[in-house]
């Protein structure tokens, strides 16, 4: 590859060394160890920096949103540049992690190279498949450094579980348009809960302390064994009104994709608004996404409460007393009885094209489907249940590719407490492939619900049904697992 001028050399040395005193200064500061045993570290992972020019231009496709916008980048490239051993690319949500999200964004700036970590606040992951990715396979035919980089390339996701299943969706389009290989995607867990994390084997939190932490992350990102997970496709239907604060995993469609063989027991309008979403770890509507509801809103409007992980435990278990779960047998604001009032459920086993009615518990006050052994911050609510009682209820054992959701309710806060220090299970409803839930308002005027940790409050009509429609996306996610 052609080599820059001394004048470009001296610009980017200039750079360079700007942005190695300030990091010096900003990674010590944050406990991590000496700049020297850094710099050794940087030597053990060049193998994941890409050729300089297939950077660049991976880079000016994403930023002018236009896969041929790189092609100068390719013009200087010689049969000499070999594809790097294990190509990565890191997405990072620099607000995660408490304040040490930004000097991680940093210290793998300097170890990899800056064109290969993306802030998620500059560059989006839907923009990366299309036109970084692009870009490579725009030129594979042609340019072998460009073919094996597509072929190899992982990604790695450093921030919470919204973060993670944000950069899975996204990746999930290539599975829709046949372009294979789908890149799989590693964790370094910075959030409260990271249950994604800790059901790869990437661990619930990360320790920032030691030294030789991101170099094994990495390790373990290129060189750990694939594994797949289901994705849950999730189809809103409502009267009117719009959805108050909807996450960014839930965008608005034109086509309302609900079984028509279910017969919908309420009313519904002729004019509905629909909604569509993927997660990956679980959904659930009551109790639980109230305080998530509350709590979230809470920390976007006092981010100096929120300084970490620890933190933001301790205000949400205060957030959840404040909320009233723990009083809500004494309570008489309709929102605090139990589901059974306002919702009915039907399920489809696995192997099985027919819908059946469960019932509701009348004590259960929030319901929660899940698709992973890890809630609420590592706990296995559902439990480690024993044959017997499987055979029993007609379950079989849970894993995170079979294609059921685990379906389970909490009734008080008291009793959510005692599952979640997992001294009891939670209350066992179904196991189901498929699942519908219909919402009637009466005294109701929204209903809570949140998938994988982000929470919106759902308008409730007195006089039409709402229609939460969930099936297994046919295709699964790829992961690399960090054990």
């Amino acid at each position: 590859m052609a080599k820059p001028s001394s004048e470009g050399d001296s610009s980017m040395a200039s750079r360079t060394g700007s942005r190695s005193t300030m990091g010096e200064s900003s990674l010590k500061g944050c406990g991590f160890s000496s700049f020297t045993g850094f710099r050794a570290e940087k030597e053990d992972v060049l193998r994941l920096a890409m050729p300089l020019y297939l950077r660049l231009a991976m880079l000016e496709c994403i930023k002018k949103k236009d896969v041929d916008a790189g092609d100068q980048h390719f013009q200087t490239s010689s049969s000499e540049d070999d594809p790097c051993e294990n190509p990565v690319v890191l997405f990072i949500n620099p607000k995660s992690g408490g304040r040490n999200g930004s000097v991680l964004q940093d210290r793998l700036q300097h170890m990899i190279s800056q064109e290969q970590v993306f802030d998620l606040h500059n560059v989006k992951p839907d923009e990366f498949v299309r036109y970084g990715l692009g870009c490579l396979e725009k030129r594979a035919e042609k340019d072998n450094c460009a073919k094996e980089t597509r072929k190899n390339i992982r990604v790695v996701v450093a921030g919470g579980d919204g973060t993670v299943g944000w950069v899975l969706g996204c990746l999930g389009v290539l599975h829709e348009k046949d372009q294979f290989p789908v890149p799989p995607v590693a964790i370094i867990p910075l959030g409260t809960g990271n249950d994604l994390a800790r059901s790869f084997g990437w661990g619930g939190s990360f320790p920032f302390s030691r030294r030789s932490a991101i170099k094994r992350a990495l390790q373990r990102a290129t060189n750990g064994r694939i594994c797949h997970l289901d994705s849950w496709h999730v189809v809103v239907q409502m009267p009117g009104g719009e959805v108050v604060d909807p996450p960014h995993s839930l965008k608005t469609t034109e086509v309302c994709d609900v079984d028509q063989n279910l017969k919908i027991e309420g009313r519904v309008p002729d004019k509905v608004n629909c909604y569509e979403g993927v997660f990956y770890n679980y959904f659930s509507i009551g109790m639980d996404a109230q305080v998530a509801y509350g709590f979230h809103h809470l920390r976007n409007e006092k981010p100096y409460l929120a300084q970490g992980p620890i933190s933001n435990k301790i205000i949400y278990s205060g957030y959840s007393c404040s909320q009233g779960w723990f009083l809500t047998p004494c309570m008489s604001d309709p929102s605090l009885r139990g589901l059974n009032n306002i919702l009915s459920i039907h399920i489809k086993r696995k192997n099985s094209s027919k819908w059946e009615p469960i019932e509701i518990p009348r004590s259960v006050r929030a319901i929660v489907a899940l698709n992973l052994h890890s809630y609420g911050s590592g706990r296995n609510p559902w439990g480690n249940l024993k044959p017997d009682y499987l055979q029993k209820r007609g379950f079989v054992e849970a894993h995170v590719d079979d294609g059921i959701l685990e379906i389970f309710g909490l009734k008080q806060g008291w009793h959510a407490s005692f599952v979640m220090v997992e001294l009891i299970s939670a209350k066992h409803i179904a196991q189901a492939s498929s699942i519908r839930l219909e919402l009637s308002g009466g005294d109701w005027r929204d209903a809570f619900l949140q998938m994988d940790g982000e929470p919106w409050k759902q308008p409730m009509s007195k006089e039409y049904s709402t229609i939460v429609e969930i099936k297994r996306v046919p295709f699964p996610s790829v992961m690399v697992n960090g054990e």
